[in-house]
């Protein structure tokens, strides 16, 4: 049985998870009304794994008896600006998640909670591959600055990007 602590701290973590998933459809929509349509693909697939994560803690939380309280979840900016400004709030919020996910791994060993331990570590290794992702992605747009070619060839590479399959729904 996991502690009410642990408990709160993954309902939070549970809307946290929802609200990424809804930033990157605002950023999807924000980047499709701009014409960046392989950048719109990228952050909806974005979107999609946000989901995963959130459907891995729900999950976690049902196998674990919790009762599951989903608040609301907060609505996301709509605005972006340019390009690489949309990458850089990506990347400013995933870094903001990795704290988090870093702190509730400490709560989780403070707490002697081993199995929420396992199922965070997970989190934490998927925030390297976030983190690592979004700053290439941020580098080749610095790199082509404002020139259009350069950007429809970073958007068009973004848009090749596919579904991962779906992860396992158990840590």
């Amino acid at each position: 049985m996991i502690s009410s602590r642990i408990q709160e701290a993954l309902s939070e973590q549970l809307n946290r998870e929802f609200y990424s998933a809804y930033l990157y459809l605002a950023m999807s929509a924000y980047c499709s009304n701009a014409d960046f349509n392989g950048s719109a693909k990228w952050l909806e697939l974005q979107y999609e794994e946000e989901i995963l994560h959130a459907t891995k803690i729900y999950r976690y939380l049902i196998e674990q008896a919790v009762p599951v309280r989903l608040a609301a979840i907060g609505e996301p900016p709509y605005e972006f600006g340019t390009l690489v400004e949309v990458f850089h709030a990506s990347l400013s919020h995933e870094q903001a998640m990795t704290a988090r996910l870093n702190e509730l791994s400490d709560l989780a060993l403070a707490e002697k909670d081993h199995a929420t331990y396992n199922l965070l570590q997970w989190f934490v290794n998927e925030q390297v591959e976030e983190e690592a992702t979004l700053n290439g992605i941020i580098a080749k747009l610095r790199l082509v600055k404002d020139d259009g070619y350069g950007l429809l060839m970073v958007d068009n590479e973004l848009g090749t990007r596919v579904a991962t399959p779906a992860q396992p729904a158990s840590a």
